[in-house]
């Protein structure tokens, strides 16, 4: 039997997790776009409203937001969003990006967006991804893109480095999301390796799962 006590504490538990950690450090990552969105936002001409989901400390949304978009920027975090907001204003673009806290297995913003960015949306904490994920799918424009952008390797720097994890492969995460097909399509569903830096400076070969879903 769940323990409805313990349920209660989990949205207060994974916001002070993730608090604590920006809290802990002056930056947490790099500030540096992910290169599967980087790539992906700049075939869209022209550039219109995103929404970054799980913004950390806003390297995408700022790069988003100086390639003309004009952005959401959600996390659960205050510290993370105080740090998007410094970041925008540092790059002159704080016109462009509305930053706004989320706990997204409570709440999930308004509004309509050509490009919704899940990237690495993954937390120890329990999260009802899938229903968040498909919330998000159901926000797009016709014609925009809901990118999901997974770990889908070990990484040695990572919480978890259990060699037997088993990650969910694409199709997988894009069946999970019970999307219509009649409104939906997988515009890509890919298991790319890349060359990445641990926050020590640790070099390894991971493998990113892409998911992109485009609303027709």
């Amino acid at each position: 039997m769940n323990d409805p006590t313990r349920e209660a504490q989990a949205p207060a538990e994974a916001a002070r997790f993730w608090e604590n950690l920006y809290r802990g450090k002056d930056a947490v990552w790099k500030g540096d776009p992910n290169p599967v969105l980087a790539e992906t936002a700049a075939q869209f001409t022209p550039p219109g409203r995103a929404l970054d989901l799980g913004c950390g400390e806003g390297g995408d949304t700022v790069w988003l937001a100086t390639h003309g978009w004009q952005v959401t920027a959600v996390d659960i975090a205050p510290t993370a969003l105080r740090r998007v907001t410094q970041h925008a204003a540092r790059a002159g673009v704080a016109d462009r990006v509305s930053a706004q806290q989320h706990d997204l297995a409570e709440t999930f913003p308004t509004g309509t967006f050509d490009l919704v960015s899940a990237q690495y949306l993954q937390t120890p904490y329990n999260l009802p991804r899938a229903a968040v994920l498909r919330e998000a799918a159901h926000a797009l424009t016709p014609g925009g893109l809901l990118l999901i952008v997974d770990h889908g390797s070990v990484r040695p720097w990572a919480w978890h480095t259990d060699p037997d994890t088993r990650f969910p492969s694409p199709e997988e995460i894009f069946d999970e999301l019970i999307l219509d097909p009649a409104q939906f399509i997988a515009a890509r569903l890919a298991s790319p390796e890349r060359e990445a830096t641990g926050p020590d400076g640790q070099k390894a070969t991971v493998t990113d799962t892409v998911v992109a879903v485009r609303r027709i």
